[in-house]
């Protein structure tokens, strides 16, 4: 039986909904997050050393990084699922988005959330508007151009089908999915990219999609 290792509010969601996807058995074993820190608790350290999530159990192997969990899944149970042939070259731009979501997209994206905090958190009087100047500077001549550069380039991407490869619904869509609805919520995706707002609302329509927030429980990135 395959164990999803699920946090709240985090990228295991996306992993419940491809199982959904696959309709392949699995269990949950969940975690909250410290109100406070927001991170996640010491027993997932348990499970993985590094203590984060997605992380996911088959049998004796323990599978960390959204990514590689994808792959694996889709690859070990998708009986051709969600993936193009692998002599193609649509596997190739498949591979290609599966490590762009996490190796360029979701940085910049990352980076806005920790300024947003800096510029947010209680600190003494004097050394408020020197910190909150800095945060505010870094997001807007380094981090938000980043995060527009990327989501143009995500933008022109789209095929004409509604996805990122060629006109087949597929695990990259799945990897994509967390960085866009993080994008949505806190990263400037609005009605200047309407091809990424509809991809967005056709995933969040998907059934398969549906059950995994039923299973998954809360989930919200605001």
């Amino acid at each position: 039986m395959i164990v999803v290792h699920h946090l709240n509010n985090s990228r295991s969601q996306r992993i419940l909904w491809l199982l959904e996807e696959l309709a392949i058995g699995y269990r949950i074993e969940r975690y909250q997050r410290d109100p406070e820190t927001m991170l996640a608790p010491p027993t997932l350290r348990q499970v993985h050393p590094l203590g984060k999530s997605p992380v996911v159990s088959d049998g004796d192997r323990v599978l960390a990084e959204s990514g590689a969990i994808i792959e694996y899944l889709v690859e070990r149970y998708g009986n051709g699922q969600l993936m193009p042939a692998r002599d193609s070259e649509d596997y190739l731009q498949y591979r290609y988005w599966l490590h762009f979501a996490e190796g360029s997209a979701m940085s910049p994206l990352l980076m806005k959330l920790v300024f947003d905090r800096v510029e947010t958190a209680p600190m003494p009087f004097f050394i408020r508007p020197i910190a909150r100047g800095i945060a505010r500077k870094v997001k807007a001549e380094f981090v938000q151009p980043r995060i527009s550069e990327h989501l143009q380039y995500l933008e022109s991407s789209l095929s004409d089908s509604g996805w990122f490869v060629a006109d087949q619904f597929s695990g990259a869509d799945i990897q994509l999915s967390f960085v866009l609805e993080a994008a949505a919520a806190r990263g400037g995706l609005d009605q200047r990219y309407p091809k990424l707002q509809t991809f967005v609302e056709q995933i969040h329509a998907r059934s398969a999609y549906q059950r995994a927030l039923e299973r998954g429980g809360e989930y919200s990135l605001g």
